[in-house]
């Protein structure tokens, strides 16, 4: 939104009985771009704390890089998830600096560094195949200004491995603990710790995991207190749900 369409909306007020605050609340809720098959929208990081994520699985690369040409005018980070290395090409026509990280097929722009969380967040998985989800929570939560430290390979097949990851877990601000299988890692977790764990069941299992059902109905049936639970996969709402509890 530029100072013309700034004026435009200001000029609507006059009749009106607004408080500047309430004035800047009506200007946020407005400030969106239509491009036609998309309305990028450019108030969301002053609503929610993080400008438009784009969510690259559905839609054509053309469709991709029109919303981030959009976005990174405005915007000093920004995402592109569930998406391919063949876009990333193009995304690097556009800016060169853009980066690519395969595990969690996601690109990820960053020219703000700023330290903004209260502690450290800390991404834990219980096994080796579940790295792909956890890395889309870690990397969303560093582009959101948090310092992330990573636990790989450390499930309940083996105890005593996050055993030996007390004190790091019990030095967090807020854990994100991702599994598939029947996900009951969080549990553990939840279990040693005083903070919030955000459990993440994955897709990750035999056949009588359903696609990830079952660790999400056994993590919703914790008996840990401080756990809550995103939807299967999801690990971009993990670390954007921990990046918000860690925000100082």
């Amino acid at each position: 939104m530029n100072t013309a369409d700034i004026q435009k909306i200001l000029e609507s007020f006059k009749n009106e009985s607004l408080s500047v605050s309430d004035a800047a609340d009506r200007i946020k809720n407005l400030s969106f771009e239509d491009i036609g098959y998309a309305r990028v929208d450019h108030g969301r990081a002053a609503r929610q704390g993080f400008p438009e994520v784009i969510f690259g699985h559905g839609k054509t690369s053309e469709q991709i890089c029109g919303i981030f040409e959009k976005l990174i005018a405005r915007s000093p980070n920004v995402l592109i998830t569930r998406t391919n290395k063949d876009v990333f090409g193009d995304i690097r026509n556009i800016y060169t600096d853009a980066e690519w990280h395969e595990s969690a097929r996601l690109i990820r722009v960053m020219r703000e560094h700023e330290d903004l969380g209260i502690g450290e967040i800390t991404v834990c998985t219980a096994g080796t195949s579940d790295i792909p989800v956890a890395e889309e929570a870690a990397l969303t939560a560093e582009a959101m200004g948090n310092r992330v430290q990573r636990i790989w390979d450390a499930g309940v097949a083996g105890v005593h491995r996050i055993l030996a990851e007390r004190e790091r877990l019990q030095n967090s601000r807020v854990v994100i603990v991702v599994a598939g299988m029947e996900g009951a890692l969080p549990s553990v977790v939840g279990g040693l710790v005083s903070v919030p764990v955000i459990a993440v069941p994955t897709s990750i299992g035999y056949g009588a995991s359903f696609g990830g059902v079952a660790a999400l109905l056994g993590m919703l049936n914790s008996c840990a207190s401080n756990v809550t639970v995103v939807n299967i996969d999801n690990g971009f709402g993990a670390g954007f749900s921990a990046s918000l509890i860690n925000r100082k």
